[in-house]
């Protein structure tokens, strides 16, 4: 059964110190939370007593001002970083976008990213092969599809991120913010893509300032302050609606 537990989860780093990384040759990029101490012992609590369970279906919608704690969050259910306190236990297959150039060369074709990206998240050239022209005609990029990556708009490429990621049916996938690059109806198809995953078993987590995209897209909300949960709202409905203050 796929599955998402934290449990009292945090993550503390001094300031001027690498953060503990699970895998290897990752870059550190900018992370949320508080300051705290003085002098040479003040530390960044990015993460504080972060405690949720999701279960198959579900989709998160995480919010908060710049510096909450959402994009570091994320990478700790993808295991880019390792908690400081706390468990994380996670059931499924992750599939993660946090950056629509991870994964892809920017002088390789679209169509050559495809089989790169796929290769990268463990897909057999079979499944590759058996997918592609789906994942094109999703794409909407037409014979683009063969020109350079770098020639792509934002758009372009984030169509082109989305499709690939979705294509085999993560049973997790982590999303930051992003996803409101592109026009209005490849939005919308995006949505509905979300909405299928998740019929099927998936669950969704997703980090974004748009309340409408989390208002048409999640089930629950999880509001972050400062690195710690301010509020989690369960919304089966737009009308219905119940919070648990932390």
């Amino acid at each position: 059964m796929v599955s998402i537990k934290l449990d009292k989860v945090s993550l503390v780093y001094k300031l001027h110190e690498k953060l503990t990384l699970s895998a290897p040759d990752r870059r550190l990029g900018a992370t949320g939370g508080r300051i705290e101490g003085s002098g040479r012992k003040q530390f960044v609590q990015a993460l504080d007593d972060v405690s949720f369970e999701l279960t198959a279906g579900d989709r998160l919608g995480l919010v908060g001002p710049n510096g909450a704690g959402k994009t570091t969050l994320l990478k700790v259910l993808y295991g880019i970083y390792e908690p400081s306190g706390g468990t994380v236990g996670i059931e499924g297959k992750v599939d993660a976008l946090f950056n629509i150039n991870i994964g892809f060369r920017r002088e390789a074709t679209g169509r050559r990213n495809i089989v790169l990206r796929g290769l990268i998240n463990g897909w057999s050239e079979a499944e590759i092969e058996e997918k592609m022209e789906d994942i094109i005609a999703f794409s909407e990029l037409g014979d683009f599809i063969d020109l350079p990556f770098k020639s792509y708009s934002q758009g372009m490429a984030a169509r082109l991120a989305f499709s690939v990621a979705t294509a085999l049916d993560p049973e997790i996938l982590l999303m930051d913010e992003w996803i409101g690059a592109g026009d209005a109806s490849f939005q919308e198809k995006a949505k509905r893509r979300m909405d299928e995953l998740a019929e099927k078993a998936g669950i969704i987590v997703l980090a974004s300032h748009s309340e409408s995209l989390i208002q048409s897209v999640c089930t629950k909300r999880l509001t972050l302050k400062g690195g710690r949960v301010e509020s989690l709202t369960t919304a089966p409905t737009k009308r219905a609606r119940t919070a648990t203050k932390f």
